[in-house]
């Protein structure tokens, strides 16, 4: 399955390549109109997201998918997801205490891939107050095991493995290429 994952950065898409782009994916912090037309210029029918710290609260246009805290079957994946970042603010949307997220993803099912606006905690994180992850994803990542763990937030191409888990942090936009379960 061929994955293009967007996050962080309205003005990153230029023209697509002719590469088949099976389901789009938003890690937050992008507009919805800019989801859509990577979405339509990638000729991909389905598109996956979750909402960022930057986001507004209102939910996303069909036929974007919303993933937080949710499980949705596609190609013979799993895919799930978790929005917003830590509560670095008083005040926003889609900020959370790390108490929250732990008693929140305690007992959220095993995907094969989750996608998240924020990183796991001591993986990707920044050297401020801003970026830094949720320790609930890395536990989530040690009982669950996804083999995709793909995030935004951070502003920053990388990847990481951690166990059987290759963890992606995307800035713009990324091609991942996840095989089928057989």
């Amino acid at each position: 399955m061929n994955l293009l994952v967007i996050a962080d950065d309205n003005f990153f898409f230029q023209q697509p390549d002719s590469e088949l782009t099976d389901a789009v994916i938003s890690c937050g912090d992008l507009s919805d109109d800019v989801i859509l037309r990577v979405a339509k210029e990638s000729h991909s029918s389905r598109i996956f997201a979750v909402k960022g710290n930057h986001d507004s609260a209102g939910a996303f246009p069909s036929p974007i998918t919303d993933l937080h805290f949710k499980v949705e079957r596609f190609t013979g994946l799993l895919f799930g997801g978790f929005n917003g970042s830590w509560k670095y603010k008083p005040r926003g949307h889609f900020l959370y205490e790390q108490s929250e997220v732990r008693h929140m993803l305690r007992s959220f099912p095993a995907v094969d891939v989750f996608v998240a606006h924020n990183s796991p905690k001591g993986i990707h994180d920044k050297d401020d107050e801003i970026h830094i992850g949720f320790q609930a994803f890395v536990d989530y990542i040690h009982r669950a095991k996804p083999r995709l763990f793909i995030h935004g937030h951070q502003h920053e191409n990388i990847e990481t493995q951690v166990g059987e888990t290759r963890v992606i942090g995307v800035y713009g936009s990324k091609r991942i290429h996840i095989a089928d379960r057989n």
